[in-house]
């Protein structure tokens, strides 16, 4: 009967620790389907070469724009993830801030600067809420 007593108790102990694991995971889902993640997942790749599993916060059909000596640049995802990999664990040396230029359910529009000493990148950054969560589907890019 003692040792009935200890596998019934051992048994409630291993459930609910696998419990919380599963709540965790869910809290991780949850977590990645915020806007709030995704812009801060961009500026850390951004800014910081953290850019491991940085594909999930694109869109596929996501377009990248940048102006070059008068010249119209635009790049569509995987070439937006190929330069990513050349940046991976490069700190930049700048400070990086945001702010929500426009935002309502469906969509957003955010201002990523990026200030080094003499120049400011910019950054326009559109997301929109898809079934899969929060995705970028275009950045703007400006130096001046």
């Amino acid at each position: 009967m003692k040792t009935l007593k200890t596998l019934t108790t051992a048994l409630l102990i291993i459930l609910t620790a696998n419990a919380f694991a599963n709540d965790n995971d869910d809290t991780k889902k949850s977590e990645k389907l915020l806007m709030d993640y995704t812009i801060k997942r961009y500026i850390n790749a951004i800014s910081h070469g953290e850019v491991k599993g940085i594909a999930e916060i694109f869109d596929n059909d996501v377009k990248m724009t940048t102006t070059r000596n008068n010249e119209i640049l635009n790049y569509g995802k995987s070439d937006i993830l190929w330069s990513l990999k050349f940046t991976q664990d490069a700190e930049q040396n700048c400070t990086t801030d945001y702010k929500f230029l426009e935002m309502n359910p469906t969509q957003a529009v955010v201002k990523v600067t990026m200030k080094y000493e003499g120049f400011n990148k910019v950054n326009v950054v559109s997301l929109a809420n898809t079934a899969k969560g929060w995705r970028i589907t275009n950045i703007s890019t400006s130096i001046n």
